[in-house]
């Protein structure tokens, strides 16, 4: 692969290509616009825009997109050609200024929770500079930000966009007062890894719960799973490998920076890291990886499966969010150093964090809350539904002692005696790691490893942002009125941690004795999305996110709003999907077994009546129970399905949570047992076992 330098960003608009193609002083007033927040220029937007159609053209692109990212999670695009008619009959390629700055699309066909009418159409795309315009196919893709007529963001940039600044803004405060001068930004950075599942694609389109949900309403638990640990990190398979080499080529292309790929515990599950970027970026650049997965996937005969849990009884995928802050000087804010007990500033930054996560706990559920993480958080390798940060040994002995008035001596890194001789001698970390924490300190930089499979990672950042600009600003507002700073910088870190370490636990979160010491600890305990969903409107948070102006009270209602009903509808579509399935294929095949089963106990008796048809009366009592099980249960949900309330958002997504999901598992449950039992020639579509081992 020497042609990876060739290829990696050639499909971007990226730095290198404006500073090679733009006009000096055009590149240094949009440098100045991304870096600073200078005002554009609609001279400059012209000039970009020539330059970024020509590069485009050149590349293939025939059309150009308002790229954006709406409140259902994915991306929305609408194309538009670069031809522009002539009066003599021809065309010439064209791209203003204007087109690169605004589009307008339709808002009203986008979730809004309630901030246009259907009759309200207009919304605004807005180009965001700092995101870099790419190809993909044939179509220039420009990252914007969607916002309505009224100016309310319709998306997750526009948000996230809101909190970057302004944890730069508070974070340059506090740096300020430790003598930094010259940094201008400080940057939230994020590397999000990716898990997926992989299957093959002919026996996916025979399941109609894999093509209507994503994941799997049936199902019976295979002889092997993921018990002998087998597939994680083992040898990839020919097939996955192929579909990997593809896939990062097509990432590279792309400028995203794809690093790491590997077998994950279940079977057939996988994932890939990329390298960490500026969080706006990382978000864009996670999209694309979702999209792409299952695009290349298809081209292999494979589909890409991103549901948090589809398959019931092994792994769950998750995205492990990686969040830190550095400054435009490059250094890294959250680097505790070689003796961080002396490292206040340092120091100052990792209690702003504990005090963020543990003042606004709900906030970071909400923003891992979904009806498809339901089925992982607290299981099979997911963190549990209680947020509580891991910080490590060498951290937690620094804190104490910085409790107590002791001082602390940071120990050296121990060497790792394997007791080979011919294995090399290396450092070992002082901490170890923590995979069933939510939010845990691995370094430099915060894990939070709550985040569903099927997430934008924009509303996780956007609450990490916010959150910790909070406590900055809080800060900053203490020490700048402070007479000595040293002195008062040393009591705020005691005080904060006393008052917050509550939300420090390093040990195993799936023990029952954490969750009651949980409890204890007035820790919060939202198990479901419908718990969870509601908090977003408690008056701290609306305050929290009015004072930074990363939301209105309007946008913060019509959020909550959005969520809920987004999962009464997912529910919605597995129940009436379970029906389908249940009536229309899993019973008439019971029944043809059951009719087989008679035919060959009446046969046996007509040939013989001292045969023994045990084994056919047995297994014919057998199945027609669960069948009846089956029966009643289909007929319950059905009936439930009926008296749904619609009036209010909030009552609307607790019958699904309360009645529907209670009542789906009641189907499923004698379905699995009757997949135990039928023929398998009988079995109207692929098992776990074909699903999850079928891929060579």
């Amino acid at each position: 692969m020497n042609k990876i330098p060739e290829i990696f960003g050639s499909r971007v608009f990226n730095d290198s290509v404006m500073r090679d193609r733009l006009p000096k002083e055009i590149y240094r007033s949009l440098k100045m616009t991304m870096n600073e927040g200078k005002e554009l220029d609609i001279s400059v937007a012209n000039v970009v825009a020539s330059v970024m159609k020509d590069w485009a053209i050149e590349q293939g692109a025939t059309h150009f997109t308002h790229w954006f990212q709406p409140m259902t999670g994915i991306t929305a695009e609408k194309h538009d050609s670069f031809i522009s008619p002539q009066d003599d009959g021809t065309i010439i390629m064209e791209f203003s200024g204007k087109e690169l700055i605004k589009g307008e699309p339709d808002a009203s066909s986008f979730p809004s929770g309630g901030i246009r009418a259907t009759f309200e159409a207009r919304g605004y795309t807005a180009w965001d500079p700092t995101s870099p315009a790419f190809i993909k196919e044939n179509t220039l893709c420009i990252p914007t930000s969607f916002v309505s007529y009224t100016g309310e963001a319709l998306d997750k940039k526009t948000p996230l966009l809101r909190s970057m600044e302004e944890v730069s803004k508070q974070a340059i405060r506090v740096l300020r007062l430790f003598g930094y001068t010259s940094v201008k930004r400080v940057n939230s950075t994020v590397g999000a890894e990716q898990e997926y599942f992989m299957i093959d694609k002919a026996l996916h389109d025979q399941r109609k719960d894999l093509i209507y949900t994503g994941r799997t309403l049936f199902g019976a638990p295979t002889p092997k799973g993921q018990e002998m640990d087998d597939h994680y990190f083992g040898t990839i398979k020919p097939r996955i490998k192929s579909f990997m080499f593809d896939l990062n080529e097509e990432l590279w292309k792309l400028g995203i920076h794809a690093k790491t790929e590997h077998n994950e515990v279940a079977p057939a599950q996988h994932e890939l890291a990329p390298v960490f970027t500026t969080t706006n970026v990382a978000a864009d650049h996670n999209q694309l990886v979702m999209e792409l997965m299952k695009k290349v996937a298809h081209q292999h005969d494979l589909v890409c499966l991103l549901h948090e849990k589809p398959f019931d009884g092994v792994n769950g995928s998750g995205k492990h969010n990686n969040w830190a802050l550095s400054t435009d000087e490059g250094e890294n804010l959250l680097e505790p150093g070689s003796d961080p007990f002396n490292n206040t500033k340092f120091l100052l930054f990792l209690v702003a964090v504990i005090k963020a996560v543990d003042d606004y706990q709900d906030l970071l559920r909400i923003s891992a809350a979904s009806a498809g993480n339901d089925h992982r958080l607290g299981a099979d390798e997911a963190p549990p539904a209680i947020v509580s940060m891991f910080l490590g040994e060498e951290l937690q002995r620094v804190l104490d002692a910085i409790e107590a008035g002791e001082s602390y001596h940071s120990k050296k890194k121990a060497t790792l005696d394997t007791g080979v001789s011919v294995l090399p001698a290396f450092k070992k970390d002082n901490t170890d790691r923590n995979r069933t924490s939510p939010f845990a300190f691995t370094g430099n930089k915060f894990e939070f490893r709550m985040l569903g499979s099927t997430f934008s990672i924009s509303e996780t950042n956007i609450v990490l942002n916010t959150i910790i600009a909070d406590s900055l600003a809080k800060f900053a507002d203490y020490l700048e009125a402070a007479e000595d700073f040293d002195v008062a910088v040393r009591k705020l870190i005691k005080d904060t941690y006393v008052a917050h370490k509550r939300i420090v636990f390093n040990g195993n979160g799936y023990s029952e004795e954490w969750k009651e010491e949980a409890e204890k600890r007035g820790l919060l305990n939202l198990k479901s999305t419908v718990d969870a969903i509601p908090h977003y409107k408690d008056e701290k948070n609306v305050k929290l996110f009015t004072k930074h102006n990363i939301f209105s009270e309007v946008e913060i209602i019509s959020r909550t709003d959005i969520l809920l009903e987004e999962f009464a509808k997912t529910v919605n579509i597995e129940a009436v999907t379970m029906l389908h399935i249940a009536n229309k294929e899993i019973i008439p095949a019971v029944v043809a077994y059951l009719n087989e089963l008679t035919q060959s106990a009446s046969l046996k008796k007509s040939i013989n009546p001292a045969f023994n048809t045990g084994c056919e009366e047995g297994l014919i009592a057998d199945i027609s129970n669960y069948l009846n099980d089956l029966y009643v249960s289909v007929n319950e949900l059905k009936e439930i399905l009926t008296k749904v309330p619609k009036d209010e958002v909030l009552p609307f997504a607790q019958y699904y949570q309360n009645t529907v999901i209670p009542a789906m598992e009641k189907v499923r449950k004698p379905a699995d047992e009757l997949e135990l039992l039928v023929g398998r020639e009988f079995w109207p579509f692929p098992t776990y076992g074909d699903l999850l081992f079928s891929v060579d």
